[in-house]
């Protein structure tokens, strides 16, 4: 079995190789990454560009790897090579099998980037537990940033939860504490900023969304909460055959680099975080650091937005309650994204068993369907086909 990369060895060699810089304000011993220090990537067509992680003080390029749906390490192992310095990956994702191969990939070049896992546990015991799962799972001994997974109102954060993170940081387990939330309303991040707990938040955030949540995200840049954006490609598409009838409907060419250098573009993103499954993903999402966002950009995302429009929700909200039925709508409309626009059926079907209510409610029940979605998403057609997919 490879030896882990500890806390003590990772500052040593911080020291000894010049990697890092100290912290000006917060957790001084630690340090920050360095990118001008650290050793360059393989390939030196690749331009990175990095941005500052709010009071972390950690340097990221501003395209990260969300591992997710990542089944082959090789790809990651690639784009650390390359020079990708921030990885994002869960507890929950592959059953766990996600960060064992995460681990596993990065390898010798974990001392060089910052790494991410999240939580999904209810309670302090229970994301304790969680926490040395993971570190053995990743083979590391800390984390840089350990998010509370799926959160999407501050009544779903209790203090045991935040003492849980307090606890990890004063044993050096993590560097930084967040909260991740699908959730396309802003109100959360107020909450976190005037909470001042936290590090980061990892919000869904793209060119849909309200303009809200671009004030939401200057906020927290200003006030020094680390921003990181997820969801970036607004349900994707690219990863299916274009004979597809789905994801040929959602087919607009170039519209996901668009979409990519629509967030990287935001002074107060820190960094991306979209999911990448092979080589060709890889290199199209490292075009986002070097070629700046234009009215051709533009362009395809508005023609982009019109094909997606019926089907792709926007997690707005506005249809919370609204199903006579209780069916919760946005969160089947997210498995269903899942299984449409990534690809990944399984991934989908088992985030709809997980829905306490869903998967035992048939349209075909109702006489008419009583939500009316804002932004134009045929929900009746689209639950129907999630419950023609999952149950």
């Amino acid at each position: 079995m490879p030896s882990r990369t500890s806390r003590r060895d990772f500052l040593a060699a911080g020291v000894s190789a010049g990697l890092f810089s100290p912290l000006a304000s917060a957790t001084p011993a630690i340090g920050l990454l360095n990118p001008q220090s650290a050793a360059a990537p393989s390939d030196s067509a690749v331009k990175l560009s990095y941005k500052t992680l709010g009071h972390t003080g950690l340097r990221v390029t501003s395209v990260g790897f969300g591992c997710m749906i990542t089944s082959d390490p090789s790809v990651i192992a690639r784009a650390a090579d390359l020079g990708i310095n921030y990885f994002d990956t869960a507890r929950s994702y592959q059953h766990g099998n996600n960060e064992r191969m995460v681990g596993a990939a990065l390898g010798a070049k974990r001392k060089q980037i910052a790494l991410s896992t999240k939580t999904h546990a209810p309670d302090k015991a229970g994301m304790m537990q969680h926490l040395d799962q993971s570190l053995r799972e990743l083979n590391t001994d800390y984390i840089d940033i350990w998010y509370l997974h799926g959160r999407s109102d501050p009544a779903d954060i209790h203090d045991d939860h935040i003492e849980a993170q307090q606890l990890a940081k004063q044993q050096g387990k993590v560097r930084f504490i967040g909260v991740s939330t699908h959730s396309g309303q802003p109100q959360l991040i107020p909450w976190m900023i005037q909470k001042k707990v936290f590090d980061v938040v990892l919000a869904a955030y793209n060119f849909t969304m309200d303009p809200a949540m671009d004030q939401a995200v200057e906020a927290a840049a200003k006030a020094g909460l680390g921003v990181v954006a997820m969801k970036v490609m607004a349900g994707g598409s690219r990863s299916h055959k274009p004979g597809d009838p789905i994801s040929g409907r959602l087919a607009q060419p170039g519209a996901m680099l668009s979409a990519l250098k629509w967030a990287v573009k935001n002074p107060n993103v820190a960094t991306t975080v979209p999911s990448i499954t092979d080589m060709d993903q890889l290199d199209e999402n490292l075009k986002a650091m070097e070629h700046a966002y234009s009215s051709a950009d533009a362009s395809i995302l508005s023609a982009h937005l019109e094909r997606i429009r019926p089907l792709y929700c926007r997690m707005c909200g506005v249809c919370q309650g609204a199903c006579r039925q209780g069916l919760p709508v946005a969160d089947v409309l997210r498995c269903l994204t899942y299984a449409d626009g990534y690809g990944q059926f399984a991934l989908g079907r088992e985030r709809y068993l997980e829905l306490a209510q869903a998967p035992a409610i048939r349209c075909a029940d109702c006489a008419g369907c009583t939500v009316a979605c804002p932004h134009g998403v045929h929900v009746a057609s689209r639950m129907a086909r999630a419950q023609e997919l999952f149950a």
